[in-house]
């Protein structure tokens, strides 16, 4: 009795250790990006030793992914399939937009910095791009460009609209550099997919 409570003990500490190991990664990344975070930065906000970093994450891909989760858990994006039941295209884009916005504003300091480090940091390439944020914004495009007239030339600039609407750097121009109101944002981005 007394080994299989030790076992689980230890299961608990090594479970809380891999906590406290997320939690300062995804502190970092959030204040420093992703690209200047290092390990042993990690490890003393942790509370632990570099090589108990690496135990619990052998290689970059398995660290970020589960502090990709983790943040991905904590701060859900909007659900598309919400929009995909409105009936009314124009309705549902002004919603999803503004929905989407408002997660952006949120979350700013985060989705800043990985945007800005997923060129220099291919593991964080592979994670984004391996599901997650990659199905997300696929999602987004068709509940948006679902019930449309898809055909010829309206029909790529309204995808072409609809790719531009959902990107985080699209509203960080709109927003922070042209210094528009969110709502104005969202008026913007409607009339460009509606345009004819």
């Amino acid at each position: 009795m007394a080994r299989r409570y030790e076992l689980k003990e230890r299961a608990r500490a090594q479970a809380a250790t891999r906590q406290r190991i997320v939690e300062a990664t995804v502190a970092l990344h959030a204040e420093v990006g992703p690209a200047r975070t290092t390990v042993a930065e990690i490890a003393r906000r942790a509370g632990v030793g570099r090589v108990t970093v690496y135990n619990h994450f052998p290689d970059e891909t398995a660290l970020l992914g589960a502090c990709s989760a983790r943040w991905a858990a904590e701060h859900p994006p909007p659900d598309p399939a919400a929009w995909a039941a409105m009936e009314n295209p124009a309705k549902r884009v002004r919603k999803a937009l503004a929905e989407l916005y408002a997660f952006f504003a949120r979350n700013e300091a985060m989705l800043a910095n990985v945007t800005r480090d997923a060129p220099l940091v291919p593991a964080l390439a592979e994670v984004l791009g391996s599901g997650g944020a990659a199905d997300h914004e696929r999602a987004m495009r068709e509940a948006l460009l679902s019930g449309r007239a898809l055909m010829g030339g309206r029909g790529r600039r309204t995808r072409a609209a609809v790719g531009l609407a959902v990107s985080f750097s699209t509203w960080q121009r709109l927003v922070r550099e042209e210094g528009l109101e969110q709502p104005d944002a969202v008026k913007l981005m409607v009339r460009a997919i509606e345009a004819p």
